[in-house]
């Protein structure tokens, strides 16, 4: 018993004494280079760059690449940590850091994510201890007069398809011709060359226009055209002998046929980026003093499909002759009743000057409300209720086109009153766009208003919808249509529509087997304008002209 007590006791004096030194080495005060590391990464982590270059040996050339760091890392977000400190001796240590660099949100197998542990030494010096700075505290293989940057990396560009297969659209490097006047001693002088040089691709920019473009922006460089790869290498000489001539290469994404032009074309350019962006992937890379870049982390994301556009070149080429066939401004729409594809959209210099009326600009109904107010009456349902039957004041968000095709009296659609359209007065209070015509077109042909879509199987999402057409009310609204393209004048007979009028502005909504769409003319010059160049529409989608 005696022995056993006196080993209880033993093995309690050794409990306390093992306790005694975990105590003193818990409770041991962090070392003055250890909570100076502590500093200098939490600077880091709230991108204070005076504070973390301060901490270190050579502050000035600490904040010139700590500053870099951080402007080409983009949009990583970092949080750090000491992992470990080693006290050397009583004049210097060294220490590791450990770094989580995040870019976003994770997209499968890639968790966005660059983890990276470093190494440094502390001195302690006549000012007391310090961060030795070396740039490779930051990342690996970081350099003095190098540098560390974040990164896009992108698959082969996808191309945009027509509505058969057809490339029509593909990324290229576009030749972007600037000026700067602060370059030039002669502004008059160059300018005069220039538009010398771009007539044959740009005969509408002048010495003039030029001019003015410097005139609204004092002191900034103005771009005065763009140019395909093919017209940039027959002018490039000419250009770079301009003073104050300024060329850059840019990648675009452009029509492979430059006679197309259209406010889809750049709906269908947001698509493709919107795409691209989706599937980027990315890299942070170090760069020596000679350029020379080393990946240290990075995912290549999948390469983007291909873009099936709904465009049909032909009819848009058919659309863009007629619409620019008068003086002023003039707009037409064309789509599937079948599908909701929006097959062509045109509109001449003067209502491009408008923006994207085709799509956006709304006008007085004028005679059509007498339609829409029939058609309620025989249904017995309210205006607006049969307005929505034939897709007006429906809102339909199509992926990368912005589009409105009515406002209704009975209060703005949804997207009107997002975008805060305006409604120019008339009777009823009812406005229109030359795509809500279409629509109402492909509705009647259809009987119920389809989704539209610029980009093949992808349509719009549909809020307010209204329900079908009665088919008695339909029966007759056909015969209307069928009857009134005949009196109009429109000469083909397999086209049925309707012609309308607001003040001056001349309109026709038509069908043609599975084509539904919408002549809209703005200060007609006669009666018969609409119906006119309905029957050039027809002419040049059956024998387009060269």
């Amino acid at each position: 018993m005696v022995l056993r007590s006196r080993y209880v006791v033993a093995l309690l004096a050794v409990f306390v004494s093992l306790a005694t030194a975990a105590s003193f080495v818990v409770n041991k005060p962090r070392s003055e280079a250890a909570v100076l590391v502590d500093r200098f990464v939490a600077a880091l982590d709230q991108r204070d760059v005076a504070a973390a270059a301060a901490l270190t040996s050579y502050p000035n050339a600490a904040a010139q690449t700590i500053g870099a760091m951080f402007d080409s890392m983009g949009p990583g977000v970092s949080t750090s940590r000491m992992s470990q400190y080693i006290g050397l001796d009583d004049e210097s240590g060294f220490f590791t850091v450990d770094s989580t660099w995040s870019f976003g949100e994770p997209r499968g197998q890639d968790t966005r994510e660059w983890r990276v542990t470093t190494q440094g030494s502390t001195r302690k010096l006549g000012v007391g201890w310090r961060i030795s700075w070396d740039p490779s505290i930051l990342a690996p293989e970081l350099r003095a007069g190098g540098s560390v940057r974040y990164a896009r990396t992108d698959a082969p560009a996808p191309r945009v398809l027509d509505a058969s297969g057809a490339v029509m659209m593909a990324e290229q490097n576009v030749a972007s011709v600037r000026l700067d006047p602060s370059a030039t001693s002669d502004l008059a002088d160059t300018t005069s060359r220039l538009a010398d040089v771009i007539d044959v691709v740009a005969p509408l920019i002048t010495s003039e226009s030029l001019q003015a473009d410097v005139a609204a922006d004092p002191g900034a460089v103005i771009t005065a055209v763009n140019l395909r790869a093919d017209d940039y290498a027959v002018l490039e000489d000419d250009l770079r002998a301009i003073p104050g001539v300024v060329l850059y290469a840019e990648p675009k994404l452009i029509t492979g046929d430059r006679r197309l032009t259209s406010p889809v074309l750049d709906s269908l350019r947001t698509v493709w980026q919107d795409s691209r962006d989706a599937t980027a992937g990315w890299a942070v890379e170090v760069a020596d003093t000679d350029g020379e870049t080393t990946r240290l982390a990075g995912f290549q994301g999948p390469g983007s499909p291909d873009i099936t556009s709904t465009l049909d070149p032909a009819v848009q080429l058919a659309a863009e002759t007629a619409a620019v066939s008068v003086g002023t401004p003039a707009s037409i729409v064309v789509m599937k009743p079948s599908t909701g594809a929006v097959v062509a959209t045109a509109q001449n210099s003067y209502a491009n000057d408008e923006g994207t009326p085709a799509f956006t600009g709304l006008y007085p109904a004028g005679t059509l409300v007498d339609v829409i107010e029939a058609s309620a009456d025989r249904q017995k349902i309210g205006f607006s209720d049969a307005a929505r039957q034939f897709g007006l004041g429906t809102s339909f968000d199509i992926p990368g086109l912005d589009a409105v095709t009515a406002s209704l009296p009975d209060g703005q659609s949804a997207v009107d009153q997002f975008r805060g359209v305006s409604r120019t007065s008339s009777a009823s209070g009812m406005t229109v766009t030359p795509f809500g015509l279409a629509e109402m077109a492909a509705s009647v042909a259809r009987g119920s208003a389809p989704a539209p879509m610029i980009v093949g199987g992808v349509p719009a999402t549909v809020s307010g919808a209204g329900s079908p057409v009665a088919p008695a009310v339909l029966t007759s609204l056909r015969n209307t249509l069928r009857d009134n393209a005949r009196s109009e004048g429109v000469s083909d007979p397999s086209v049925t529509g309707l012609a309308g009028d607001n003040g001056d502005d001349r309109w026709f909504l038509g069908t043609k087997g599975d084509l539904a769409f919408a002549v809209y003319i703005e200060d007609a010059d006669g009666t018969d304008a609409a119906a006119r160049m309905t029957n050039m529409l027809m002419r040049e989608m059956a024998s387009p002209s060269e």
